[in-house]
C-alpha cells in the first residue's frame, strides 16, 4: 500500500513539473517533510540499512568522535563560506552546462596556415598524379 502511495505522488509530482525530473524530485522531497506517510513510503525500502548503519556508528564510537569534532556549519567561513550552498545551487539550477562542455558556444579560429604547410602539401598531389 504504502509503495503505491510513494508512487502516486512521484507520478503526481512528474505531472505538476511537466515530466521534469529534477523539479519532480524537489517537489517530492518538500512534500515527504509535511507529509510523515509520505516520508516512510519513500524511506521504508532502505530502513534496514539505514538503522543498521546507525546502529554500527554507535556501537563503534564514531558517533561519540563526531561529536567532538567541530560542526562545518557553525564554522562556515573556515570551510569558504557559502560553497556548500553554491554546490547545491549548481545541482538544481537547469540553466548550468554539462561539466566539461560548458564552453562549447566558443569556436575556435583556424589559424593561418603556413608556407612550408601549403608546400608539402602540393609536393604530396605532385607525386600522387599519375603522369601519362
Amino acid at each position: 500500500m504504502s509503495n503505491e502511495y510513494a508512487e502516486s505522488k512521484i507520478r503526481e509530482a512528474l505531472k505538476d513539473t511537466g515530466g521534469n525530473v529534477t523539479l519532480a524530485r524537489q517537489q517530492v522531497i518538500a512534500w515527504a517533510h509535511e507529509d510523515a506517510r509520505l516520508l516512510f513510503a519513500l524511506t521504508r525500502p532502505h530502513l534496514n540499512g539505514i538503522v543498521a548503519y546507525q546502529v554500527e556508528r554507535v556501537a563503534s564510537g564514531r558517533a561519540d568522535a563526531e561529536k567532538s569534532q567541530p560542526d562545518p556549519a557553525q564554522d562556515s567561513e573556515a570551510y569558504g563560506g557559502d560553497f556548500g550552498r553554491d554546490i547545491l545551487k549548481a545541482v538544481v539550477d537547469n540553466e548550468r552546462g554539462v561539466f566539461g562542455h560548458e564552453d562549447q558556444e566558443i569556436v575556435r579560429k583556424r589559424g593561418a596556415v603556413s608556407q612550408q604547410h601549403i608546400d608539402a602539401i602540393r609536393q604530396m598531389a605532385a607525386k600522387s598524379t599519375p603522369k601519362d
